[in-house]
């Protein structure tokens, strides 16, 4: 009796529920991949002072829930990326900083390589449709001026054939700099860190934006 009576009752329930859903949680963070070489990984620093996670404790500050996910790898070039794009991609992601290409101009690799590459890498994140920031880089001088014409085009040739966002020059306002970077005078301090977060967080901000318009 007290069975039937149960049913009776919690059998509409049920099927409401079903028909018009249980609450769902709270909307997830947005996913952000910081896809790049040492530079992104924080080489030469304790992980709660790369680039990725003070990122994410810039968002948090302005406002922004964003899981920053660090897909840096050390000694990375244009070509490993490539090779482990899809790997990186695995989980999904809402939005991708794309920041290589600094090992490729150390080594003196073709820049034309270097484009083919993330021409490349640029094309599977459009078909995924995520939101994409490039990240730019600059040759060092010692390879010649020609050298470094032909590389240092690579980045806003790619961004507009692409219509990706640009951040000219991830190392902006701390390359050169003694007191922002390692003793290797390559890789930026937990100083440094912080200045190029500071740059790049306002573009991320825009980036966000427009990865919260395109999911709507």
């Amino acid at each position: 009796m007290w069975r039937k009576l149960v049913n009776l009752i919690l059998g509409p329930l049920i099927a409401l529920a079903v028909v018009v859903g249980f609450p769902g949680p709270a909307s997830a963070a947005l996913r952000i991949i910081a896809f790049g070489d040492s530079l992104t990984a924080g080489f030469g620093l304790p992980i709660e002072q790369s680039f990725p996670v003070r990122l994410q404790a810039w968002l948090a500050a302005h406002g922004i829930d964003a899981e920053v996910v660090n897909a840096g790898v050390s000694g990375d070039t244009t070509a490993g990326g490539l090779e482990r794009l899809d790997w990186a991609l695995s989980g999904g992601a809402d939005a991708v900083l794309v920041e290589l290409g600094a090992n490729d101009a150390l080594r003196g690799l073709d820049p034309k390589a270097a484009y083919d590459n993330l021409d490349a890498i640029l094309t599977r994140l459009g078909a995924d449709k995520a939101k994409v920031l490039l990240l730019g880089m600059e040759a060092p001088a010692n390879w010649g001026p020609d050298y470094r014409k032909q590389f240092d085009a690579i980045y806003p040739t790619l961004a507009q054939a692409h219509h990706a966002m640009l951040y000219p020059f991830f190392l902006d306002g701390v390359a050169l700099d003694p007191a922002l970077n390692q003793p290797d005078g390559l890789h930026p301090n937990a100083q440094g860190v912080e200045v190029i977060v500071g740059r790049i967080g306002p573009y991320v901000l825009r980036l966000i934006g427009l990865a919260a318009a395109g999911s709507g």
